[in-house]
C-alpha cells in the first residue's frame, strides 16, 4: 500500500493515519471539522487535502450510523480503488450500504480492537493496534485485491487481522466490548447519588471498574444502538444473575439460618464465577474502550 485517505480524524482515525505514516504511506485526511483535521496533521498523521487520483486504500473512520452513507459518497467521488471503515458494528452499516447500492466488490468491513476512553486527534497513538485484534468482515463478494489491501492495512498498524461474519462480530462485541461499556455508565451514574464525603473515599477499585464510563455518551448511543439486540440479549442473561445476587443479599441480610447459608452460597457461587470468567480473558487483553472511536 502506497496511499491511503483517512475519513475522519478522531482517536482511530488519527492513530491508523499516525501508524501508517511511520510505515511511509502518504495519508490524507478528510474530516467534515476542518480544525480536527489539522491538529491531526500537526501531530504527524499526514496532509489535509483531497488525492488528485484515487488512493489505494479509504479508512471510514465514523460511527456506525454513518458508514454507508459515507461509503455512498466517497465511491461516486472516486475517492479510492478499495474501502473499509472501523466502526464497532458490523452488520448494520452492511445492509445499509447494500441498500444505498455501494459497490460491496471494492468494499471490506474492518474493527480494530482497541480505544481508550478519551476521544478526539490529540488522543491518538501510532501504536493504539499493537498486537491487537483487528475484525475482518468481507462478504462472498469481495474483490481478493480489497481482502488483502484491508488486511495490509491491519499489519502495517502492527494488528493481528481476524475474520469472522458480520453477525458473529456483533455478537462478540456485545459481551466483550458494548455491554461492559453500559453496564460501567449504570455503575458509574449510581455515584450521582452519593455525597461527597462517600466519594471522598473512593480508591483504584472504582476507578478501574468505571473508567471506559467517561467515553462520549453521544457516540455510544449510536454504537449501541446500532448494535441494540445482540447488546440486549446479553443485558437479559446479566440482569438473571444480579437478580440472584440481590436475593443472596436479601438473604443474608436476615437472621434466618438457612436463608442465610443459602445466599451465602448463591454469592459465593457469583464470586467464583467471577474469578473463572475474568480468567478466561486472553493475558494482556485490553478491552475496547471506545472500540475503536467507533
Amino acid at each position: 500500500m502506497r496511499s491511503a485517505a483517512v475519513v475522519g480524524t478522531g482517536l482511530i482515525g488519527t492513530s491508523i493515519a499516525l501508524a501508517l505514516r511511520g510505515r511511509g504511506v502518504a495519508t490524507y485526511l478528510l474530516d467534515q471539522d476542518p480544525e480536527a483535521a489539522h491538529t491531526a496533521a500537526d501531530l504527524g498523521a499526514g496532509v489535509v487535502a483531497v488525492p488528485r487520483a484515487p488512493v489505494d486504500l479509504a479508512i471510514l473512520a465514523v460511527p456506525p450510523q454513518h458508514v454507508a452513507s459515507a461509503l455512498r459518497e466517497h465511491q461516486l467521488r472516486d475517492l479510492a480503488h478499495d474501502f473499509t471503515d472501523v466502526a464497532s458494528v458490523k452488520a448494520r452499516p452492511q445492509e445499509e450500504a447494500a441498500a444505498l447500492g455501494c459497490d460491496l466488490s471494492r468494499y471490506v468491513g474492518g474493527h480494530p480492537m482497541a480505544g481508550r476512553e478519551q476521544a478526539g486527534p490529540l488522543a491518538a497513538q501510532g501504536d493504539l493496534f499493537q498486537d491487537r485484534p483487528w475484525v475482518l468482515t468481507p462478504t462472498a463478494g469481495a474483490r481478493r485485491q480489497t481482502v488483502d489491501r484491508v488486511t495490509e492495512l491491519a499489519e502495517l498498524c502492527g494488528a493481528r487481522p481476524v475474520v469472522m461474519r458480520h453477525d458473529q462480530h456483533d455478537r462478540a462485541v456485545a459481551l466483550i466490548s458494548h455491554t461492559p461499556h453500559l453496564v460501567a455508565s449504570l455503575l458509574a451514574a449510581r455515584l450521582l447519588h452519593g455525597d461527597d464525603s462517600q466519594l471522598e473515599l473512593a480508591g483504584q477499585g472504582l476507578r478501574d471498574a468505571t473508567r471506559i464510563a467517561a467515553g462520549d455518551a453521544e457516540l455510544w448511543t449510536d454504537i449501541l444502538g446500532s448494535n441494540a439486540t445482540a447488546v440486549a440479549d446479553v443485558l437479559t442473561e446479566f440482569a438473571l444473575d444480579l437478580r440472584v445476587v440481590v436475593d443472596a443479599l436479601r438473604d443474608l441480610g436476615t437472621g434466618a439460618p438457612e436463608r442465610h447459608r443459602a445466599g451465602r452460597a448463591h454469592l459465593t457461587t457469583a464470586l467464583v464465577r467471577g474469578v473463572q470468567g475474568r480468567g478466561r480473558i486472553p493475558g494482556g487483553l485490553r478491552l475496547s474502550g471506545v472500540s475503536a472511536g467507533n
